[in-house]
């Protein structure tokens, strides 16, 4: 495949289609909010089961047994397909994370491998666990400190890309605008996708969301909720929540969501996942975003 296209307005979803999804400039639809896996060990499959059953249709999570349970994600997703829901209506995620970030005790690849062989061995590894023969996003879980390597990780990824086993490819925890620019620029395929917390001391990435509004990337927030307990107890947020008869988190999500990001929610509150999901049935004022934009300063 070649690489992304620049042209913003392919992300949007044009007027009268779903509002809960959004398409890549790959062509990729995925859903604008996704259920995040980290941290749920032995809860996941049945985490991931009630999210699916829920409505959730997109699934973050990583070939990183250190922080996510990779195999009980399959596990979930196998409790469904099995009764009938299709591969093909799901945009299903996961991660390749460096070295420095796994377990040295439960590695998925081999640590001696070069960097290219341990990007084919983890996925080999996650097409394994999640029972499937394709990914629909393949992430970078973080970059590396010298860009060399960075970058034979990411050519690594582009093969898996050009071989069709994966759809597209993206970056997370990549919080320095000029590293995120140097990989876009070097890369052969772009990325799709970048994937960053989102809070106040990143200055809610301003400069990176912009780079990507400008090169049709889309922004993925995580800990959207929970590094934001300031923004969702403002007055004024809260104000508009109750005209709308919503919750805070609702109200942030769903205006986030107009602005094309697409946010992960990682909640195992089964009234949280039916709020988190029922953002689309309500459509704030641009007044009423404007109002929400000031409150990030």
């Amino acid at each position: 495949m070649t690489q992304a296209p620049a042209a913003t307005d392919q992300l949007s979803i044009a007027e009268g289609e779903d509002p809960r999804r959004i398409v890549s400039s790959f062509g990729v639809a995925m859903p604008r909010i996704l259920y995040g896996t980290a941290w749920k060990k032995e809860r996941t499959a049945a985490l991931v089961e009630m999210a699916l059953r829920a409505g959730f249709r997109g699934i973050d999570t990583a070939c990183q047994p250190k922080h996510y349970h990779e195999p009980g994600v399959g596990e979930g997703l196998a409790a469904l397909l099995k009764e009938g829901l299709a591969r093909s209506d799901l945009y299903l995620q996961t991660k390749f994370t460096p070295l420095q970030g796994q377990d040295p005790d439960n590695l998925p690849y081999d640590p001696k491998a070069s960097l290219s062989v341990q990007v084919r061995q983890s996925l080999e590894a996650s097409l394994r666990n999640l029972r499937t023969d394709y990914l629909d996003g393949l992430v970078l879980h973080s970059p590396y400190a010298k860009g060399k390597d960075t970058l034979e990780v990411w050519r690594a990824m582009e093969d898996l890309q050009a071989q069709g086993v994966v759809r597209q490819l993206g970056i997370s925890n990549c919080y320095e605008p000029g590293r995120l620019k140097r990989l876009f620029h070097q890369a052969r395929i772009k990325p799709a996708v970048v994937q960053n917390r989102f809070h106040a001391k990143t200055r809610y990435d301003r400069e990176i969301r912009a780079f990507c509004k400008g090169n049709g990337v889309l922004y993925q927030s995580f800990w959207t909720l929970t590094a934001n307990p300031e923004v969702l107890a403002q007055p004024a947020l809260v104000e508009i929540a109750d005209r709308y008869g919503r919750t805070a988190p609702q109200v942030f999500f769903r205006f986030l969501t107009q602005q094309d990001m697409v946010c992960l929610t990682g909640t195992s509150s089964p009234e949280h996942m039916e709020q988190d999901l029922a953002i689309f049935d309500f459509r704030l004022s641009p007044a009423e975003c404007k109002v929400i934009e000031a409150l990030l300063g």
